[in-house]
């Protein structure tokens, strides 16, 4: 998912959340149906896989940081995703982190596990691309877990490499 269709359906629901509270029967939910489709709707299967990934990502990360030492920072925590929760769940670390020290990551894996078996050439980019919402979505699920909420997407200029970016959501 785009970060602006993310964007779109995050504050949807949380415009969602608001209006739900103020209802007091469900005649007046009625109204409000187009904003619990753009809210609540999956309507593709990059969406669900992602959705699925979420929370695959929170178990997993429950389970890999469960013996860590408590992770207080945000630098602290994409470490940690970069180091004991990729290998634990890809099977190695990432290649590389990089930050512009303003709340985006980017991570990048030259040998993603699940690209490993594309073949090479520019023809398979840009199907590669579905084949990565669940991974998105396990990175996604992880950090939220960890009270790091983001959006999560991923981008391929060659196979099988893949670079993560983890756009952090500013706190209130």
């Amino acid at each position: 998912m785009s970060i602006e269709g993310e964007k779109i359906r995050m504050e949807a629901k949380e415009k969602w959340g608001e209006i739900a509270e103020a209802c007091v029967d469900s005649s007046e939910v009625e109204q409000y149906t187009g904003l619990i489709h753009k809210a609540f709707a999956h309507a593709n299967s990059e969406t669900q896989l992602e959705t699925i990934g979420f929370r695959v990502g929170q178990v997993l990360v429950e389970k890999v940081s469960k013996d860590s030492p408590k992770l207080v920072t945000e630098l602290e925590i994409v470490k940690f995703i970069c180091k004991e929760f990729w290998s634990a769940v890809f099977g190695k670390q990432v290649d590389n982190l990089r930050t512009n020290h303003q709340g985006v990551y980017v991570v990048q894996d030259n040998k993603f596990t699940t690209l490993r078996c594309f073949p090479e050439g520019t023809q398979y980019v840009k199907s590669s691309g579905r084949f990565l919402a669940l991974p998105c979505g396990i990175l996604r699920g992880a950090l939220d877990s960890l009270n790091i909420p983001a959006i999560v997407t991923a981008t391929v200029e060659s196979i099988p490499a893949v670079k993560f970016q983890l756009q952090i959501a500013a706190k209130a």
